[in-house]
């Protein structure tokens, strides 16, 4: 087995694939590889948005609650997808939990870190915003074609 460095192991995953190589320098100082047994919860609703997750190997449930119902698995994310949007935007709150579903091996990324290197490098936030912002929508698509997909043309055409 090869051991990746950081570097190399951001620079694979689809968010940022292609980033500038000294853009990817600025996010390993904010990076560290965690793992994840299965049932482990990443984030868990109402706690504060720290951190956020490639998710290199296994499955993670992101789930809401109700009130005196059991949780519901509202979207299950793999390999190559980040996990914990929250990080982005006041009041840095996580909304869902987040669990492990198997065994999980990702990159942490600090969100503070990230954000204050987003700051003083106006250029490095932009290329860190459309990448995000480009993310953020592709997800919001992928959640509207299932909702389609469950609840039929709202139309009735």
């Amino acid at each position: 087995m090869t051991v990746q460095s950081m570097e190399q192991l951001l620079t694979r995953h689809q968010l940022l694939r292609g980033l500038a190589p000294e853009a990817v320098a600025l996010i390993v100082g904010c990076a560290q590889n965690v793992v994840f047994d299965p049932g482990q919860f990443l984030l868990r609703e109402g706690e504060s948005a720290d951190v956020f997750y490639l998710i290199r190997r296994g499955h993670v449930a992101i789930e809401v609650h109700s009130p005196g119902q059991r949780p519901v698995v509202i979207e299950t994310r793999g390999p190559e997808s980040v996990v914990g949007w929250s990080w982005f935007v006041p009041p840095y709150r996580w909304t869902f939990d987040a669990r492990a579903i198997e065994g999980v091996g990702a990159i942490a990324i600090d969100g503070a870190c990230l954000r204050g290197k987003a700051t003083s490098d106006p250029a490095f936030g932009f290329a860190l915003l459309t990448r995000v912002a480009t993310a953020l929508l592709a997800q919001l698509q992928a959640t509207r074609l299932r909702l389609v997909d469950v609840y039929g043309d709202a139309h009735g055409t």
